[in-house]
């Protein structure tokens, strides 16, 4: 066991933000911390790190007290804070040195994370004519580069524990799946990896192992496929040739959504799911009692993003209005 963290807890006045939050982080992988605006993240983090001071808790590692001073960790926060009008090169090398890095580490590491975050034309910038390119500073860089050499930044001492806060916001498509690849090689190379983040889909291709925060209470925490299961196959999707309100009102069964690409519906069970296909099937409950034809007929465990609205479902709607 390696990262862990009991009864962590922290207070402004007589509003607690984070209530007695306890997990571990046993092996190399990435832990998911989820939860809406407010709901705790990012100061569980930063208590986590030394950054803020926790009112209770311990946060070892290794099984001593985390130290950044003494533990190799790599920290990439929710907000972007490069110096505008210092040099990319500049700043990353005054990085490295904070992390004991030596020079010719550093410039080979960022060499390489250069070429493998595509930021080659801003460290490098081509030569036109005969005049030599000043040195790019960061406030010529759009935000989604200046979040690739943030990460060049959190990665560059090689970190053996690495804490990503909203790692993905704001990204385009493109670079979205580019900053994934990068996460999947750091888990590759046995990298302990907490993450946290609003996007449930990236969450569900990445980790094991959530803990999803409530008024900074811990509402759901464990191995996510075991979280699923625990609620069953009760998330049934339905698509027919034919209008099937009929049948739908017929079963009283619940409608969850319903789109133009179909209908998704809450059952308690394998059971209810075959009686309501079998309606579909021999056309009971139906207006007019015919046979529908099934383009997609699927029985699922519910999905991280619908246990998520579930369970902090009211913040969802308080941000809403």
């Amino acid at each position: 066991m390696s990262l862990v963290v009991t009864n962590l807890s922290k207070k402004y006045g007589d509003k607690t933000v984070v209530d007695h939050i306890s997990f571990s982080l046993e092996h190399p992988g990435v832990y998911a911390f989820l939860g809406t605006n407010g709901a705790g993240k990012s100061t569980s983090l930063r208590m986590m790190l030394g950054m803020l001071a926790k009112d209770s808790g311990t946060v070892t590692w290794k099984g001593a007290p985390l130290d950044t001073m003494e533990t190799n960790v790599g920290y990439l926060a929710e907000e972007r804070g490069l110096y505008p009008k210092f040099t990319l090169m500049d700043q990353l090398m005054y990085f490295a040195s904070l992390k004991n890095v030596s020079k010719e580490d550093a410039k080979k590491r960022i060499d390489y994370w250069v070429e493998r975050l595509e930021l080659t034309e801003y460290f490098h910038p081509p030569v036109v004519g005969k005049k030599k390119p000043k040195p790019m500073t960061a406030d010529q860089l759009s935000k989604g580069n200046q979040q690739k050499v943030q990460l060049l930044a959190a990665l560059i001492s090689d970190p053996e524990l690495l804490i990503l806060d909203e790692p993905l916001s704001g990204l385009d498509p493109v670079n979205m799946d580019l900053f994934k690849q990068v996460i999947h090689e750091q888990v590759d190379a046995g990298k302990y990896i907490i993450m946290s983040s609003h996007q449930m889909e990236v969450v569900e291709e990445f980790c094991e192992d959530i803990t999803i925060l409530h008024h900074g209470k811990a509402v759901v925490q464990g191995n996510l496929n075991e979280i699923k299961k625990s609620y069953g196959r009760v998330n049934m999707f339905v698509k027919t040739e034919e209008p099937i309100d009929d049948v739908i009102e017929a079963s009283g069964l619940r409608v969850i959504n319903k789109t133009p690409n179909g209908i998704q519906l809450r059952v308690n069970g394998q059971e209810q799911a075959d009686q309501f296909l079998d309606m579909l099937l021999t056309g009971k409950g139906s207006v007019e009692p015919t046979r529908k034809t099934i383009v997609r007929f699927e029985l699922r465990e519910p999905s991280l993003h619908e246990i998520f609205v579930e369970k902090a479902g009211e913040n969802v709607e308080d941000e809403a209005q």
